[in-house]
């Protein structure tokens, strides 16, 4: 069992996102949004933490309430989100692929809308053999290479 009572052969697949804000500032507008995936039950936040690449190249972590974020956004709602899979190494990676003075978020998440599959198919005796992700930039060339009129919505 995990901290929170959720049985760990219960859970869909865990995944992460490192977003970098190269200005130094989250823009705020994606806050609303990671909620409202919260509250239909899509994902599951497990780990949400905030860095700084300093310029001599260290690695500072940041309050929620201090987080520099344009708008009227309240980033205070997501102070607490730690299950403590986060560590300092992760954010020195994360930071070591950023630009000096971004802003890093990193946000673990497991795919509750999937969960349900994922009990079936780990009681079925099915095994994960690979994921991964397929960026959206990928998808967009293939589909150009094989219609042109697919990604052009004037088409």
């Amino acid at each position: 069992m995990s901290e929170d009572g959720v049985s760990l052969d219960a859970m869909g697949p865990i995944d992460y996102l490192i977003l970098q804000w190269p200005t130094g500032r989250a823009s705020g507008e994606g806050f609303p949004v990671l909620v409202d995936l919260v509250d239909r039950g899509l994902i599951r936040i497990l780990d949400l933490a905030f860095v700084r690449k300093e310029t001599d190249g260290s690695v500072t972590r940041l309050d929620f309430d201090s987080l520099p974020v344009d708008g009227d956004v309240d980033a205070s709602v997501f102070d607490g989100v730690s299950s403590g899979i986060l560590t300092a190494d992760d954010f020195a990676d994360a930071a070591a692929v950023v630009d000096t003075g971004a802003v890093v978020g990193i946000l673990v998440y497991e795919n509750s809308w999937a969960a349900p599959f994922a009990v079936a198919v780990r009681r079925g005796g099915g095994q994960l053999l690979a994921d991964g992700r397929i960026p959206v930039q990928a998808v967009l060339a293939a589909l150009d290479a094989t219609d042109p009129d697919a990604t052009d919505p004037s088409a």
